[in-house]
């Protein structure tokens, strides 16, 4: 059955515009304020699709074209180990990554593979031009599996740093290439280099990160996969965060699903971690600052070098423009925690221990600040928590066999654009 585009136009969060997608618009080209935009769906009620495979169930709330092969959606489980371990009665885990135990399949163990499929299904079939991705890790694992597998071409800007991120089942397509920044750069770096190489419009494109709706739309598939589960909106929403991007995605289906009028009109309180002492986030909303806080490039990449959860460390997240982080903490009464390296070790054995399976660094921190939140009674007893689990099982998942992708070419983000689109474009 050929797939019908899903029907939808894109919102300006902050001035309420509304306004048709022109193929991959990423700002309100009418806005001269730093503004989100959302995509309004002409289905407003949530829908999934049992004519459709995997993540694309969810193809209602998604702004995509097609369809691609091999996705997976995320799965919810009611939590009875954990939510005992921290005294919960109504914890809900929304698992992204390898642990068939429960019908979880990411091969790439994230998350990131629901913004991979939503974002590459937005793309045009006849689009010409090559994708530029810029990640700290599984980002990048997540983008050039899906990229592989379905034959379109990309380049993934990433630090050496995170380099051993990137395994894989089996060898990638030709069409995917790795560009690395050199050690001691941090995410930031790769974004910088990216965005140079996006200097030729003729050629390559940007991603867009937080400002692509089909990215954060994808994310937003694990509030809907524990709404789906539960029956009802949460009332608590933990994930930990370097952008912050897969809690706005929640708050916005949070939004979509209180017009529904059938899950209940709950605005969950979201609550983000970030791992010490890389915390931009943390330390910003903490002094209720919109604006994020100082931090000198050079200490956040010695931040970035020391946490255990790596992809935590966006030095440029989208926190305070209309619409973004700052706007989903202050809306749903929410809050930002911290944790440290040794917390998310404990974490990692404990949930193995509990649940069966190995938490992601970032995961783990995740739950470090559910049970901060429960010991200063930010969180109740009979409270109904969603825990997303942003990914794991990664052990099991590598001990199938797998392969390391050594980056096609290392560049320093500070040369000149012509000579890194120059080199980059010799790949292919």
């Amino acid at each position: 059955m050929k797939f019908k585009p899903t029907e939808y136009k894109l919102m300006n969060v902050e001035s309420g515009r509304v306004f048709e997608d022109r193929g991959w618009t990423l700002s309100d080209p009418e806005s001269t304020v730093p503004a989100l935009v959302r995509a309004v769906y002409a289905n407003k009620q949530f829908t999934p699709r049992e004519d459709l495979d995997g993540l694309y169930r969810y193809a209602e709330w998604m702004p995509i074209k097609r369809t691609l092969r091999g996705s997976h959606a995320p799965v919810t489980f009611h939590s009875k180990k954990l939510g005992k371990e921290l005294g919960l009665d109504n914890l809900y885990i929304t698992f992204s990554g390898w642990f068939p135990k429960i019908g979880a399949e990411m091969a790439t163990c994230s998350f990131k593979e629901t913004e991979a499929y939503s974002v590459l299904a937005r793309m045009d079939r006849k689009e010409k031009r090559t994708l530029v991705v810029q990640s700290a890790g599984n980002t990048a694992r997540a983008f050039a599996q899906v990229c592989s597998d379905n034959d379109i071409p990309l380049v993934v800007c990433i630090p050496s740093d995170s380099k051993q991120d990137l395994w894989f089942r089996r060898k990638l397509s030709s069409c995917v290439k790795l560009v690395a920044v050199p050690h001691g750069c941090d995410y930031y770096d790769a974004i910088s280099l990216g965005e140079k190489l996006c200097q030729d419009g003729s050629r390559y494109f940007a991603e867009g990160g937080a400002k692509n709706v089909a990215r954060r739309d994808g994310m937003g598939t694990t509030l809907l996969s524990a709404v789906e589960t539960i029956g009802r909106i949460p009332d608590a929403y933990f994930q930990a965060v370097g952008s912050g991007t897969g809690a706005i995605a929640a708050w916005e289906n949070n939004m979509r699903l209180i017009e529904d009028g059938r899950y209940g009109s709950t605005k969950m309180k979201l609550f983000v971690a970030q791992n010490s002492p890389f915390t931009l986030i943390h330390d910003s909303w903490k002094a209720a600052s919109r604006n994020l806080v100082p931090l000198d490039p050079d200490t956040g990449r010695h931040q970035a070098e020391t946490i255990l959860a790596k992809v935590l460390s966006n030095r440029k997240p989208p926190y305070g423009l209309a619409g973004g982080l700052f706007d989903a903490l202050s809306d749903t009464g929410g809050d930002v925690y911290a944790a440290t390296n040794d917390q998310i070790v404990y974490w990692i054995m404990r949930f193995r221990d509990l649940e069966g399976t190995f938490l992601y660094p970032a995961a783990a921190c995740a739950v470090q600040a559910l049970a901060s939140a429960v010991a200063d009674g930010r969180v109740k007893k009979d409270d109904v928590v969603m825990l997303n689990a942003t990914g794991g099982g990664f052990m099991e998942a590598m001990g199938r066999g797998y392969v390391l992708k050594e980056p096609d070419l290392v560049l320093s983000p500070d040369l000149p654009a012509d000579e890194i689109i120059d080199k980059v474009s010799a790949l292919f």
